[in-house]
């Protein structure tokens, strides 16, 4: 595979997926908190942000301005196929981990 990504950006890749049309910063953020149950800077969301966008694995965009955020436009993202490809990727690696690994990790006693 060309391009490690690591777990925090593949959290985000598959945020940005699951989200669809809705997702922004702010929504990727919040999303990620609730499933995770762990807090994250909003700095460190968009330090990965531009890095996976540099990687080319998102794209982005910016909304209309809207009153309700006092004429602000969001910045919305979407999952490339590259990012696709990249995630594809490390789940197959993670399967095959898991795979192989079954026995030992088995809990039952």
């Amino acid at each position: 595979m060309k391009g490690y990504i690591g777990e925090f950006e593949e959290l985000v890749l598959l945020t940005i997926a699951s989200l669809g049309e809705d997702a922004y910063g702010v929504s990727i953020k919040e999303n990620i908190e609730n499933r995770s149950e762990r807090s994250i800077s909003i700095g460190a969301l968009h330090s990965t942000i531009t890095r996976l966008e540099e990687k080319g694995l998102i794209k982005s965009w910016l909304g209309e301005p809207t009153q309700e955020r006092g004429g602000r436009r969001k910045r919305f993202f979407e999952v490339t196929h590259q990012g696709k490809v990249s995630l594809h990727h490390v789940k197959d690696l993670r399967d095959e981990l898991w795979k192989l690994s079954r026995t030992a990790l088995s809990l039952a006693k």
